[in-house]
């Protein structure tokens, strides 16, 4: 008798001031808190004031924080951006197919030759005359032949190429007695000796015009077909600067005749520049600028009018200049002299 008025006093224990159960109570509605309209307003208010409080959180970081005490928490969200190397964007394709029916322009054969860094446009020319392109398998020889890059299997001489977006841009200082080749048959030191560890690890690359094996100085070497192409080519008049040291004293008048023009066994050549820099012992260093690339044509048209070459140094060729890199050293371009190239052939 006295145990049941006992437990009846606990279970009917009134509630506190501040409007919560007793603890006995407050244990025994726990589970029914929520669905039960008969308890407090101020504890149904609390309860969903921090359900909205979470819910703002989560729209406004992004992030879903777990609560405590839940035995499976929600998983945890970042909002963390990729690395700049990993967004696709149009110099970042994703390197998928592209499952629309749409497919890729077609492109000349020599023009992907020279995106894939084989050689520029004009050389790839010689090599499919020479029939050792072979795509799909079968050796082409005839010019203008049309591939598609997304399906293609192109071979060059049995090893398969591929066209590439990644450029390489250097400038070499060429130094004197090498020839502007990547390979000789004969064993004489040849650009391609300053660039063979480079080579061995698979990079294609390539001149752009040539220095005769006398002359040093700036030498472009990349595997942008269109852009050496565009390079080389006469018709944009890339501007190419010399330091070039004469035997005798050149005049004013003399340098006025180069300026103006005069005629070689294979055409006319002007200067576009030349300036007279010193004169010393019977020799004058001249600052010579032309546009075309005709085999040692500065040496040429000097020994034309009686001043033969001692010297021969390439110091600039149109927005990149050789300033003090040392004889026989590499280094990359520059995106800002890139685009000086681009910009000088209209790419």
């Amino acid at each position: 008798m006295i145990g049941s008025l006992r437990k009846e006093n606990i279970v009917n224990r009134p509630a506190r001031r501040d409007g919560t159960p007793a603890r006995k109570n407050r244990q025994e509605t726990s589970g029914r808190a929520v669905k039960n309209s008969s308890q407090p307003a101020h504890f149904s208010r609390s309860a969903q004031q921090k359900r909205t409080s979470a819910s703002r959180k989560t729209r406004s970081t992004g992030i879903v924080t777990p609560q405590r005490g839940n035995k499976n928490p929600l998983p945890r969200t970042s909002s963390a951006r990729p690395s700049r190397h990993q967004m696709v964007t149009p110099d970042n394709p994703v390197n998928v197919q592209d499952p629309s029916p749409r497919c890729p322009q077609e492109i000349r054969l020599q023009k992907y030759l020279a995106q894939a860094g084989v050689a520029s446009r004009r050389v790839s020319e010689e090599l499919i005359a020479a029939g050792r392109v072979q795509v799909n398998g079968e050796v082409v020889r005839q010019q203008g032949v049309k591939v598609n890059p997304a399906n293609a299997i192109v071979h060059v001489d049995g090893e398969r190429v591929i066209a590439r977006e990644e450029h390489v841009y250097l400038v070499l200082n060429k130094p004197r007695g090498y020839l502007s080749t990547m390979a000789d048959d004969q064993g004489r030191p040849c650009v391609g000796d300053i660039v063979a560890e480079r080579v061995h690890a698979g990079q294609r690359l390539f001149h752009v015009g040539r220095l005769d094996q006398d002359t040093e100085g700036l030498l472009l070497l990349m595997n942008d077909g269109e852009l050496a192409h565009r390079l080389m080519h006469p018709s944009y008049e890339v501007p190419k600067t010399y330091l070039a040291t004469v035997r005798g004293v050149m005049g004013q008048r003399d340098a006025r005749k180069l300026r103006q023009g005069i005629v070689l066994d294979d055409g006319p050549i002007a200067a576009d520049e030349l300036q007279i820099m010193d004169t010393l012992d019977g020799k004058t260093l001249l600052r010579v600028v032309v546009h075309e690339g005709r085999n040692r044509i500065v040496r040429r048209m000097l020994a034309e009018i009686g001043f033969p070459v001692i010297e021969l140094v390439r110091t600039r060729l149109g927005g990149v200049t050789l300033g003090n890199q040392r004889s026989g050293s590499l280094r990359k371009l520059s995106s800002k002299e890139v685009a000086s190239l681009y910009e000088a052939v209209h790419l």
